[in-house]
Protein backbone atom coordinates (compact mmCIF):
# COMPACT_ATOMS: atom_id res chain seq x y z
CA UNK A 1 0.00 0.00 0.00
CA UNK A 2 1.13 3.63 -0.47
CA UNK A 3 3.27 5.22 2.24
CA UNK A 4 2.46 8.70 3.59
CA UNK A 5 4.72 11.28 5.20
CA UNK A 6 2.99 14.38 6.57
CA UNK A 7 5.29 17.39 6.88
CA UNK A 8 5.81 19.03 10.27
CA UNK A 9 6.56 22.49 8.88
CA UNK A 10 4.47 24.83 10.97
CA UNK A 11 0.93 25.66 9.88
CA UNK A 12 1.41 24.81 6.21
CA UNK A 13 1.18 21.01 6.17
CA UNK A 14 1.67 18.88 3.09
CA UNK A 15 1.97 15.13 2.49
CA UNK A 16 4.28 13.00 0.37
CA UNK A 17 2.64 9.87 -1.06
CA UNK A 18 5.10 7.13 -2.04
CA UNK A 19 3.85 4.63 -4.62
CA UNK A 20 5.35 1.31 -5.66
CA UNK A 21 4.78 -0.77 -8.79
CA UNK A 22 1.08 -1.45 -9.41
CA UNK A 23 -0.14 1.10 -6.85
CA UNK A 24 -2.22 4.17 -7.60
CA UNK A 25 -3.72 7.07 -5.72
CA UNK A 26 -6.49 9.65 -6.25
CA UNK A 27 -6.50 13.27 -5.11
CA UNK A 28 -8.51 16.43 -5.40
CA UNK A 29 -7.54 18.08 -8.72
CA UNK A 30 -5.02 20.86 -8.16
CA UNK A 31 -3.67 19.42 -4.90
CA UNK A 32 -0.38 18.17 -6.43
CA UNK A 33 2.66 20.42 -6.14
CA UNK A 34 5.32 17.91 -7.29
CA UNK A 35 5.67 14.39 -8.70
CA UNK A 36 8.60 12.18 -9.69
CA UNK A 37 9.10 11.55 -13.43
CA UNK A 38 7.91 7.92 -13.21
CA UNK A 39 4.40 8.96 -12.12
CA UNK A 40 1.62 8.98 -14.70
CA UNK A 41 -1.12 11.55 -14.01
CA UNK A 42 -4.67 11.23 -15.31
CA UNK A 43 -7.41 13.84 -14.72
CA UNK A 44 -11.01 12.63 -14.79
CA UNK A 45 -14.51 13.31 -13.48
CA UNK A 46 -14.94 9.64 -12.60
CA UNK A 47 -14.25 8.16 -9.16
CA UNK A 48 -13.72 4.48 -8.43
CA UNK A 49 -17.48 4.15 -7.90
CA UNK A 50 -18.13 5.52 -11.40
CA UNK A 51 -20.67 8.19 -12.19
CA UNK A 52 -18.77 10.08 -14.88
CA UNK A 53 -19.99 13.61 -15.58
CA UNK A 54 -22.79 13.63 -12.98
CA UNK A 55 -20.35 12.37 -10.33
CA UNK A 56 -18.20 15.43 -11.04
CA UNK A 57 -21.21 17.75 -10.83
CA UNK A 58 -22.24 16.32 -7.44
CA UNK A 59 -18.68 16.67 -6.11
CA UNK A 60 -18.66 20.30 -7.23
CA UNK A 61 -21.92 20.87 -5.34
CA UNK A 62 -20.30 19.39 -2.23
CA UNK A 63 -17.59 22.06 -2.33
CA UNK A 64 -14.95 19.87 -3.97
CA UNK A 65 -13.41 20.06 -7.43
CA UNK A 66 -15.27 18.89 -10.53
CA UNK A 67 -12.20 16.79 -11.41
CA UNK A 68 -10.09 14.15 -9.69
CA UNK A 69 -6.41 13.41 -10.37
CA UNK A 70 -5.16 9.81 -10.44
CA UNK A 71 -1.47 8.95 -10.03
CA UNK A 72 -0.02 5.61 -11.21
CA UNK A 73 3.45 4.15 -11.36
CA UNK A 74 4.99 4.13 -14.85
CA UNK A 75 7.83 1.64 -15.08
CA UNK A 76 9.96 0.87 -12.05
CA UNK A 77 9.33 2.25 -8.59
CA UNK A 78 9.14 3.71 -6.16
CA UNK A 79 7.77 7.12 -7.11
CA UNK A 80 6.28 9.94 -5.08
CA UNK A 81 3.62 12.62 -5.28
CA UNK A 82 3.50 15.75 -3.11
CA UNK A 83 0.04 17.03 -2.17
CA UNK A 84 -1.00 20.16 -0.28
CA UNK A 85 -4.40 21.70 0.56
CA UNK A 86 -5.36 25.19 -0.57
CA UNK A 87 -5.76 26.58 2.97
CA UNK A 88 -3.14 26.59 5.71
CA UNK A 89 -3.64 23.88 8.31
CA UNK A 90 -3.31 20.22 9.22
CA UNK A 91 -3.37 17.13 7.03
CA UNK A 92 -4.57 13.85 8.57
CA UNK A 93 -4.36 10.27 7.28
CA UNK A 94 -7.46 8.27 8.29
CA UNK A 95 -7.26 4.48 8.21
CA UNK A 96 -10.55 3.21 6.77
CA UNK A 97 -11.18 -0.38 7.84
CA UNK A 98 -13.95 -1.20 5.37
CA UNK A 99 -16.41 -1.95 8.18
CA UNK A 100 -18.02 1.49 8.02
CA UNK A 101 -17.72 4.57 5.86
CA UNK A 102 -16.71 8.20 6.35
CA UNK A 103 -18.42 11.45 5.37
CA UNK A 104 -16.28 14.45 4.42
CA UNK A 105 -17.52 18.02 4.67
CA UNK A 106 -17.04 20.33 1.68
CA UNK A 107 -13.42 21.17 0.90
CA UNK A 108 -11.86 18.72 3.38
CA UNK A 109 -11.16 15.82 0.99
CA UNK A 110 -7.51 15.76 -0.15
CA UNK A 111 -6.92 12.23 -1.45
CA UNK A 112 -7.57 8.49 -1.10
CA UNK A 113 -5.93 5.16 -1.89
CA UNK A 114 -7.17 2.74 -4.55
CA UNK A 115 -9.25 0.65 -2.11
CA UNK A 116 -11.69 3.50 -1.46
CA UNK A 117 -14.68 4.62 -3.51
CA UNK A 118 -15.92 8.22 -3.60
CA UNK A 119 -19.58 9.10 -3.89
CA UNK A 120 -21.85 11.88 -2.64
CA UNK A 121 -24.56 11.88 0.02
CA UNK A 122 -27.38 14.39 -0.31
CA UNK A 123 -28.07 16.32 2.90
CA UNK A 124 -31.43 17.60 1.69
CA UNK A 125 -33.07 20.38 3.69
CA UNK A 126 -30.43 19.98 6.43
CA UNK A 127 -27.75 21.25 4.04
CA UNK A 128 -29.79 24.33 3.15
CA UNK A 129 -30.35 25.11 6.83
CA UNK A 130 -26.69 24.70 7.74
CA UNK A 131 -25.49 27.14 5.10
CA UNK A 132 -23.05 24.46 3.96
CA UNK A 133 -23.11 22.44 0.72
CA UNK A 134 -26.05 20.18 -0.07
CA UNK A 135 -23.80 17.12 -0.33
CA UNK A 136 -21.18 15.32 1.76
CA UNK A 137 -18.51 13.16 0.13
CA UNK A 138 -19.21 9.53 1.05
CA UNK A 139 -16.04 7.42 1.34
CA UNK A 140 -16.42 3.61 1.41
CA UNK A 141 -13.99 0.70 1.41
CA UNK A 142 -10.63 -0.21 2.95
CA UNK A 143 -7.62 2.05 2.61
CA UNK A 144 -6.26 5.45 3.55
CA UNK A 145 -8.21 8.72 3.37
CA UNK A 146 -6.40 12.06 3.43
CA UNK A 147 -8.32 15.06 4.78
CA UNK A 148 -7.22 18.64 5.33
CA UNK A 149 -8.30 21.18 7.92
CA UNK A 150 -8.15 24.95 8.20
CA UNK A 151 -6.03 25.48 11.30
CA UNK A 152 -5.44 22.59 13.69
CA UNK A 153 -7.47 19.38 13.62
CA UNK A 154 -8.79 17.41 16.58
CA UNK A 155 -9.99 13.80 16.62
CA UNK A 156 -13.01 13.43 18.90
CA UNK A 157 -14.50 10.13 20.03
CA UNK A 158 -18.27 10.65 20.20
CA UNK A 159 -20.04 8.43 22.71
CA UNK A 160 -23.51 9.80 23.15
CA UNK A 161 -23.87 13.35 21.86
CA UNK A 162 -21.77 16.24 20.57
CA UNK A 163 -22.64 19.70 19.22
CA UNK A 164 -20.36 21.29 16.60
CA UNK A 165 -20.58 24.52 14.62
CA UNK A 166 -21.20 23.51 11.01
CA UNK A 167 -18.10 25.30 9.68
CA UNK A 168 -15.76 23.28 11.91
CA UNK A 169 -16.67 19.77 10.73
CA UNK A 170 -13.98 18.02 8.66
CA UNK A 171 -15.06 14.37 8.53
CA UNK A 172 -16.98 11.84 10.62
CA UNK A 173 -17.85 8.15 10.63
CA UNK A 174 -21.21 7.21 9.13
CA UNK A 175 -22.11 5.41 12.35
CA UNK A 176 -22.93 8.87 13.73
CA UNK A 177 -26.40 10.31 13.23
CA UNK A 178 -26.75 14.08 12.93
CA UNK A 179 -29.37 16.78 12.89
CA UNK A 180 -29.03 20.47 12.10
CA UNK A 181 -30.35 23.00 14.57
CA UNK A 182 -29.89 26.31 16.32
CA UNK A 183 -27.03 27.02 18.74
CA UNK A 184 -28.91 29.22 21.23
CA UNK A 185 -32.27 29.07 22.88
CA UNK A 186 -33.92 30.58 19.80
CA UNK A 187 -32.98 31.23 16.18
CA UNK A 188 -32.69 34.97 16.93
CA UNK A 189 -30.27 34.34 19.80
CA UNK A 190 -28.24 31.98 17.63
CA UNK A 191 -27.72 34.48 14.83
CA UNK A 192 -27.20 37.47 17.14
CA UNK A 193 -24.44 35.54 18.92
CA UNK A 194 -22.82 34.76 15.51
CA UNK A 195 -23.06 31.06 16.29
CA UNK A 196 -25.88 30.46 13.82
CA UNK A 197 -26.43 26.80 12.89
CA UNK A 198 -24.85 23.74 14.50
CA UNK A 199 -24.77 19.99 13.91
CA UNK A 200 -25.98 17.75 16.73
CA UNK A 201 -24.22 14.38 16.53
CA UNK A 202 -25.49 11.29 18.33
CA UNK A 203 -24.32 7.69 18.60
CA UNK A 204 -20.80 6.27 18.64
CA UNK A 205 -17.98 7.05 16.25
CA UNK A 206 -15.09 9.36 15.46
CA UNK A 207 -15.26 12.93 14.18
CA UNK A 208 -12.48 15.24 13.01
CA UNK A 209 -12.97 18.94 13.73
CA UNK A 210 -11.00 21.99 12.58
CA UNK A 211 -10.16 24.91 14.85
CA UNK A 212 -10.96 27.61 12.27
CA UNK A 213 -13.96 28.24 10.05
CA UNK A 214 -12.93 28.94 6.42
CA UNK A 215 -16.28 30.56 5.53
CA UNK A 216 -16.07 33.05 8.41
CA UNK A 217 -12.44 33.75 7.53
CA UNK A 218 -13.41 34.45 3.91
CA UNK A 219 -16.25 36.77 4.94
CA UNK A 220 -13.97 38.71 7.31
CA UNK A 221 -11.19 38.95 4.74
CA UNK A 222 -13.62 39.99 2.02
CA UNK A 223 -14.91 42.84 4.15
CA UNK A 224 -11.38 44.22 4.48
CA UNK A 225 -10.69 44.19 0.75
CA UNK A 226 -11.09 47.42 -1.25
CA UNK A 227 -14.14 47.51 -3.56
CA UNK A 228 -13.63 46.55 -7.18
CA UNK A 229 -13.21 49.46 -9.55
Amino acid sequence: MPKYTVSEEGSYRSVMVELDHGEWFTSEAGAMFRASDNIEIDVTTRSRSGGGLMSGVRRMMSGESFFLSTYRMRGGGPGEVGLAPMLAGDVVVIECTGIGGWLCAGGSYLGSSDGLSIDTEFQGFRGMLSGESLFFLDIEGKGQLLVSAFGSVKEVEVNGALTVDTGHVVAFEDTLEYTVGKAGGSWLQSFLSSEGVVMHFSGQGKAYLQSHNPDQFGQTLGGLMPPRS
